[in-house]
């Protein structure tokens, strides 16, 4: 990895179109490209977003299906990675999906894919109810990749508000970077979006990019927005003017930082992990 990589969070309001959809993203590379950017994060439900709850069984494809072709090409053509957070991947059965996080290269090519762990089934106060596992399956695996920006730690919008994961992640996967597309919910985003993710990224010593969803999608659905990057000592270095518009917000990814942080604090030698507590628990 270079001392200093420049990276690029979208912030977008997909619809129930996906060449629209499709054009937004391919017009936001092209700013990520001319910003010098190379890495671009999309949010989640970049591609598709239903008018009403599973909608997104229709469009659902295999990996290796048009869409996903569709988003090589376009990191292939103009030399960039893309990180497209929350893909409609077809599930095990015409009733199921899977929420998939999908790295892209430079080149093209699939590098890594991370199913959604944590289903959205909520009675959002205030909002709507969701039930994210009636027609998605959840992933069981933890990953993490070497990249040309560090260690990337995979994850999708809800796993946010699980803080085991991402220690997971950091402790035991070596992550360096946490990477959060997200269509959080303007109630839940209000309370607690900015939070949990400076605490993600202050807990763990590594950078955080969370690409969000804002805007109305439709008449039933809104997104709270607010695309950020966070440094390792929960610093916010990259952020759009607004909540709603569609952009990209840029930072650059210093291993110094990394290095910096977690050296002058080194929680990794301090921290007592899960079998610590539990001889210490049996010993009682």
């Amino acid at each position: 990895m270079a001392t200093s990589v420049r990276v690029a969070a979208a912030q977008m309001t997909s619809v129930n179109d996906l060449s629209a959809n499709f054009s937004t993203c391919s017009r936001l590379v092209k700013e990520a490209v001319t910003a010098g950017a190379k890495l671009l994060c999309f949010p989640e439900n970049f591609s598709y977003v239903g008018s009403k709850s599973g909608n997104s069984l229709a469009i659902a494809e295999p990996l290796d299906g048009p869409i996903m072709k569709k988003y090589c090409s376009l990191a292939k053509e103009s030399s960039i990675w893309l990180s497209l957070g929350g893909f409609q991947e077809k599930g095990s059965d015409d009733s199921h999906l899977r929420n998939t996080h999908v790295l892209i290269d430079d080149a093209g090519n699939i590098r890594s894919t991370y199913s959604k762990m944590h289903l959205f089934d909520v009675d959002v106060p205030g909002g709507a109810v969701y039930k994210e596992s009636s027609f998605t399956e959840a992933g069981n695996d933890v990953v993490a990749i070497d990249s040309p920006f560090g260690r990337l730690g995979l994850t999708v919008c809800y796993d946010l508000r699980f803080p085991d994961l991402y220690q997971e992640l950091r402790f035991r996967h070596g992550a360096e970077v946490l990477m959060v597309p997200a269509a959080f919910t303007k109630v839940t985003g209000e309370a607690h979006w900015e939070t949990l993710l400076r605490a993600r990224a202050i807990e763990t010593q590594c950078y955080v990019i969370a690409a969000a969803q804002g805007g109305k999608h439709s008449e039933e659905r809104e997104s709270y927005g607010d695309s950020l990057i966070i440094d390792p000592w929960g610093k916010i270095v990259g952020r759009l003017s607004d909540r709603t518009s569609t952009g990209i917000a840029v930072a650059d990814i210093e291993l110094s930082v990394i290095q910096s942080v977690r050296s002058k604090m080194p929680i990794s030698q301090h921290r007592k992990p899960v079998e610590f507590w539990r001889s210490a628990s049996a010993s009682l």
